[in-house]
């Protein structure tokens, strides 16, 4: 038997309510906001901050700026120069902590120049800056002075090892100082470099209190 006219039309137009209502809601419904936390993190010092949904909906990726490129540069002159001090020491001494201490910071500090070479060439920068003088490191904090590496050079057992830590402990301060002053230039926003440079900072501070205790021990 047919089904009477009137429920007919009832039942059509139900159908047709129901597909205006998903189509209205689609239309009206907002993009999604983000649902993982974001963490800004804070200069030197200062906290981190975990950012609002909308905060984080409408973070843009940040490029980097020539302070940032100067930094890298900068650190890869500074970490040659570590380079070098851990270079004289199989030689000048047979202390094994000295020799352990050494030879972890050569290959962690080589690895991190592979890392900024490869940060300065993906972003089309050369590794050093064509227009900077020969002397354009010159007052880097914590650099060692030809006079103290040509003394560090010259040292022996006992006197190599306490001069060693005392340069190196400087020349590591010298690397954080860098750090610090990066982010009061508004530096080390983009992630990468930020990453970087923080992990320069911690690997620093942790290798500076490792030698502290060794010199103390001394």
């Amino acid at each position: 038997m047919a089904r009477p006219p009137r429920l007919l039309t009832l039942g059509a137009a139900l159908v047709l309510t129901a597909v205006l209502s998903a189509c209205t809601a689609d239309a009206e419904t907002p993009a999604p906001l983000p649902s993982t936390p974001v963490v800004q993190l804070g200069a030197p010092g200062e906290p981190n901050r975990t950012l609002s949904p909308e905060e984080a909906a409408a973070l843009g990726s940040p490029e980097h700026i020539e302070a940032d490129t100067v930094f890298v540069r900068d650190m890869l002159h500074h970490h040659a120069q570590a380079i070098l001090m851990t270079g004289f020491v199989p030689d000048r001494t047979a202390d094994e902590d000295i020799r352990m201490l050494a030879a972890r910071m050569d290959t962690s500090q080589q690895d991190e120049m592979k890392q900024m070479e490869k940060w300065l060439q993906d972003r089309g920068e050369p590794v050093r800056d064509p227009d900077a003088a020969h002397d354009a490191h010159a007052g880097m904090p914590g650099l060692l002075t030809e006079a103290e590496l040509a003394e560090l050079e010259a040292a022996e057992g006992a006197e190599f090892d306490t001069l060693f830590l005392e340069y190196m402990i400087r020349h590591h301060e010298g690397a954080i100082a860098m750090v610090h002053e990066l982010f009061e230039a508004n530096g080390g926003q983009e992630p990468e470099i930020g990453v970087i440079a923080r992990h320069v900072e911690a690997d620093q501070e942790i290798e500076i209190e490792r030698m502290k205790g060794m010199l103390a021990e001394r």
